[in-house]
């Protein structure tokens, strides 16, 4: 795991403030990818009496659609086929990035995280209250792969194919991902 390039560097683009970013190596199981992983933290405030919707409605706004709502699996995993956001309208939980040597993040109500396709996570504990928003740059469908050695190498072709997202699923054309992930 390593800071993204150009965060917090002098003369290069700085994230707005509350934004954590992680890049992850492939560990031979999980492929994860140079494009940073990015947690928005309180980047949208859950609405009421429906506290999913706000982040539905954002991220649709943004072209991040196929959306669903539950919880973050409890088994490491990735996807090869699409980039995917994850609001968190209620609760909180850590969840680790990267594989299992990778990073504990802990994410509460209002937190965005946008995951590259091919970084692996999976939900080590939550409060009891999760409530989880994912949608997916463009609507692409995705797939779900476990750390499964056979099937990484077909995986790191697909990942390399996904696109760049068209908008930040937060804050659109002129969001921070779009300068964070030129980078990559």
């Amino acid at each position: 795991m390593a800071q993204a390039k150009g965060y917090g560097a002098p003369g290069e683009y700085n994230a707005p403030l509350k934004t954590d970013t992680y890049v992850f190596k492939d560990n031979g199981l999980i492929p994860n990818n140079s494009l940073p992983l990015i947690v928005r933290r309180a980047a949208i405030r859950p609405s009421s009496p429906d506290p999913a919707k706000a982040f539905e409605n954002t991220f649709q706004k943004n072209g991040w659609t196929n959306s669903w709502r539950n919880g973050i699996h409890d088994y490491h995993h990735y996807h090869s086929t699409a980039h995917e956001v994850l609001g968190i309208a209620m609760g909180s939980g850590s969840v680790r990035f990267g594989g299992e040597s990778g990073e504990l993040v802990a994410v509460t109500a209002g937190d965005v995280v946008v995951i590259p396709a091919g970084v692996g996570h999976a939900l080590i504990n939550d409060n009891g209250e999760l409530l989880v928003v994912g949608a997916y740059a463009g609507g692409r469908d995705w797939d779900e792969i476990r750390d499964d050695p056979g099937a990484i190498e077909a995986a790191r072709k697909r990942i390399a194919e996904v696109p760049l997202p068209d908008a930040d699923p937060v804050d659109g054309a002129n969001g921070p991902l779009m300068k964070l992930w030129s980078n990559g």
